[in-house]
């Protein structure tokens, strides 16, 4: 049953691919579960991206997978497709520990909605993927598991929260992470790890985790800023993804009554280039990765211009006022379970929110901040409408150095006012993808699409362009030998 006609091993094929090859007989599950986990025993010493790693599990789900294929009838999509979760997300059997050592021991008793999902789709779930404590910084690492580094580059960051969960994907240990992001946790890591990663829309996916011993009144900005979404090689690795997790619950406060479908468009979009939103200029390597996405989109036959859309930057100003000062309330938690390093990156970045709002921000600016939010959706969806994007910056600079958000208060500043791309989105709600554009000096370079609410399809049919004509690589893991 092994495959000799394809040229790349298991471990460096799409998701399509390996569901089409086991469904067809062409290799096993078990075949695949193998190569991945022996692609993981290789790379994953060195950079530590995935964390309670269960062979004997993966090999009894490939086994399934094998004996459903042998049946015959209808297989789900992902069957058979190693897939990561990340420890913040509830898997049945494994410890939602959120990187806090005191958490260790918090095993889930069921799946949270989008598990449940990509469960029912088939996928191997195969290992956790590692985020900082509480998942709260740009930067990977605790004091449970250790830091995870960028295949890339050591000395730069693999993105935060989901920083596991790109570095894996980088590095070939799986096709799909599923990962979560509020302001930036999902887009940033791939940035930085040359990834694709996928922002929905806020409802599309469901939230909810199977209820624990005590609940969890999660603040407002988490209700309507948080997500789950995918990372992935490649875009259709991350539409696979999508698809699987995508999960109407109207148990869910923001949760849809119905599963809107993925559809793929044809024809040219509009696309509509933002630089700055008045808020900071670019790194040149970052301004030359725009340059190259809006020339290929424009070689592909997309209306392409460039465009001042200053709601962007108010949105992302917007963010730090409302999602800081709710976290703030969480801070007794945070000292009292959290590491060093996430109790002074926050401290520093409550810093530079001050710098903006003010060192007590009122009753009055917090309301009228969730008002204002209301309006900008309005005005942005009005701009998208249903045949319009936005191409940004992921980031006003190239992959961070390796906690720069411990480096003082001055440097969080800069790290705060170059992330208005990743920060813009989540406070508005809509869906956004990154997309890498190649390697520059080394560094993998990439671009953000934003699109109008529930039009991943879009943004997933445009970023196929620019994927089509950049330059792809894995990473050179030669710097890892003997780590």
């Amino acid at each position: 049953m092994t495959d000799t006609a394809g040229s790349a091993p298991l471990w460096d094929r799409s998701a399509a691919e390996l569901a089409a090859g086991i469904r067809a007989k062409t290799f096993s599950a078990t075949e695949v579960a193998k190569a991945f986990l022996a692609r993981i025993e290789e790379t994953n010493p060195a950079l530590n991206a995935l964390v309670d790693i269960r062979p004997e599990e993966a090999l009894a789900q490939a086994a399934a997978a094998d004996s459903a294929v042998a049946a015959g009838g209808d297989l789900p999509p992902l069957l058979g497709v190693p897939v990561s979760i990340k420890i913040n997300t509830a898997q049945r059997g494994y410890a939602s520990s959120h990187g806090v050592p005191a958490w260790a021991g918090a095993i889930a008793q069921g799946d949270a909605v989008c598990v449940a999902g990509l469960r029912a789709a088939g996928a191997t779930l195969l290992g956790r993927s590692n985020s900082p404590a509480f998942a709260v910084r740009w930067f990977t690492g605790n004091d449970l598991h250790g830091k995870t580094l960028n295949p890339y580059d050591p000395g730069h960051t693999p993105g935060g929260s989901s920083g596991g969960a790109a570095s894996s994907v980088a590095a070939g240990m799986t096709p799909i992470a599923q990962g979560n992001d509020i302001g930036g946790s999902v887009r940033f890591p791939a940035y930085c790890c040359g990834a694709v990663g996928l922002r929905p829309t806020v409802g599309l996916v469901s939230g909810m985790e199977p209820r624990g011993m005590e609940e969890f009144d999660a603040p407002l900005s988490f209700q309507t800023m948080a997500v789950h979404g995918t990372l992935g090689w490649t875009v259709d690795d991350v539409r696979l993804g999508l698809d699987a997790m995508i999960s109407p619950d109207l148990n869910d406060p923001v949760g849809l009554p119905v599963r809107p479908s993925l559809s793929k468009p044809g024809g040219p979009v509009k696309v509509a280039v933002v630089r700055d939103a008045g808020v900071t200029k670019s790194h040149p390597a970052v301004d030359a990765a725009v340059d190259d996405a809006a020339r290929w989109l424009a070689e592909a036959g997309h209306e392409v211009e460039e465009v001042e859309l200053p709601l962007l930057g108010e949105a992302a100003r917007l963010w730090s006022l409302l999602l800081y000062q709710e976290l703030k309330t969480m801070m007794y938690e945070i000292d009292t379970f959290g590491d060093e390093s996430v109790r002074v990156s926050l401290a520093a970045s409550f810093d530079a929110a001050a710098q903006i709002w003010g060192e007590q921000p009122s009753l009055t600016d917090y309301i009228k901040g969730y008002a204002r939010r209301g309006t900008l959706i309005n005005r942005l969806q009005e701009f998208l409408g249903r045949d319009r994007i936005v191409l940004t910056p992921v980031c006003a600079e190239p992959p961070f150095e390796q906690d720069a958000d411990l480096a003082g208060n001055d440097r969080v500043a800069e790290l705060l006012t170059a992330q208005w791309p990743m920060q813009s989105v989540p406070v508005l709600g809509f869906p956004a993808i990154s997309v890498p554009t190649g390697l520059r000096d080394g560094l993998p370079s990439g671009v953000q699409l934003i699109g109008g609410r529930f039009q991943e399809d879009l943004l997933l049919h445009v970023a196929s362009a620019i994927e089509a004509r950049a330059p792809r690589s894995r990473p050179d893991l030669s710097w890892a030998q003997g780590n």
